[in-house]
């Protein structure tokens, strides 16, 4: 994973000034008559072992997001806060009656120290294992808002975007929370939008125009988020799903195998393909149905009409009909990937 330049400046200054630092105590030393003869690099080996130990402990933790660190934070005090309760039931006052005063004291510093330490890398852990549901345990009838704008957030995709109903979503009250396009997202679409092939960039160019949208809408919160911290040796759907489980957040998507591998890591999916479908009227075998026919079908005898919502009847024996609206009756679906597929024949009434 490619470390951004600014980290890489702030490691550089952190260093030098570790090596300041390192000379500056040399230097102060050499008025006592004791330290006087430490070497000059000595500091300077001192402050590059000290700098390159922490940049080490940085590079450690670069996944580590501050979400996590905000919430390892009250899990330590919460420990700390028990270990102090703890000492403060008269530990001191047993260990001086059962040991010597002498030896009393050090035994009692260094069980304090134990415990503190303890105590707060259990509740530091603790804290990082719980969701944000456990904390209701901790603060009774209260629970933390998932964002800001009143939901959990929302990682799109690209295909998502491209869709363009993301925005009539938000102000239908139907999606809330804040809207998250990972930058890895927004170089697919700009490699589409750069397309030579005329369809790819059509639709690339569909979904900048769509962000547009969304960015210049007061009343949505569009954030292009650095995803710096995902592993680019992964595909996009892996590191959409790493986005959306680091985040906390729902992954929109309109892929169904993306969507079952993010479901299977407990990760809530939102398909606008599938609130589509929900939404459609269910056409039953056996229906009777008012249908304009609209064109002819792939068959020579076939007329095809469509419901309002889209849904294509393709009707038998109706070519001569094209252009009139009939009565039909359903004989056959057909769910297909573009969506359902109606068959009919038209309805003839009894004495005709």
């Amino acid at each position: 994973m490619q470390t951004p330049p600014s980290v890489n400046v702030a490691r550089l200054i952190y260093l030098v000034v570790c090596e300041l630092a390192g000379i500056a105590i040399v230097l102060s030393t050499r008025s006592d008559s004791l330290l006087g003869m430490v070497p000059l690099w000595v500091g300077i080996v001192g402050g590059l072992v000290v700098g390159g130990f922490f940049i080490l402990v940085e590079t450690l933790v670069k996944g580590f997001s501050l979400r996590g660190f905000s919430t390892a934070t009250f899990g330590l005090l919460v420990g700390l806060l028990c270990a102090w309760l703890v000492t403060r039931v008269g530990l001191s006052n047993i260990l001086s009656i059962m040991l010597q005063p002498d030896a009393a004291e050090p035994l009692k510093l260094a069980l304090d120290v134990t415990l503190f330490a303890s105590l707060g890398f259990i509740g530091a852990v603790l804290a990082l294992r719980s969701s944000q549901d456990d904390f209701a345990f901790i603060i009774p009838y209260v629970r933390f808002r998932d964002h800001s704008t009143g939901g959990q957030p929302v990682v799109l995709d690209a295909e998502s975007i491209m869709d363009g109903h993301i925005p009539r979503l938000c102000h239908s009250g139907f999606l809330n929370g804040g809207l998250i396009v990972p930058s890895f997202v927004l170089e697919e679409i700009q490699v589409l939008a750069n397309s030579p092939n005329s369809a790819s960039q059509q639709r690339g160019q569909r979904a900048l125009d769509c962000l547009d949208e969304m960015q210049a809408d007061r009343d949505l919160n569009v954030t292009i988020h650095d995803s710096r911290n995902v592993a680019e040796d992964e595909t996009i759907q892996a590191r959409l799903v790493q986005t959306a489980k680091l985040m906390g957040a729902r992954l929109m998507t309109s892929d169904d195998s993306l969507g079952k591998v993010a479901r299977l890591q407990n990760i809530k999916v939102l398909s606008i393909q599938e609130l589509s479908d929900s939404l459609r009227p269910r056409v039953a075998v056996g229906e009777k149905i008012r249908l304009a026919l609209v064109r002819p079908g792939k068959d020579d005898h076939q007329a095809v009409g469509y419901l309002e919502d889209g849904t294509m009847i393709v009707v038998n024996n109706a070519i001569n009909r094209v252009g009139t609206t009939q009565d039909v009756i359903v004989i056959s679906t057909l769910k297909t990937a573009a969506g359902q597929m109606v068959f009919a024949e038209p309805f003839e009434r009894e004495g005709r």
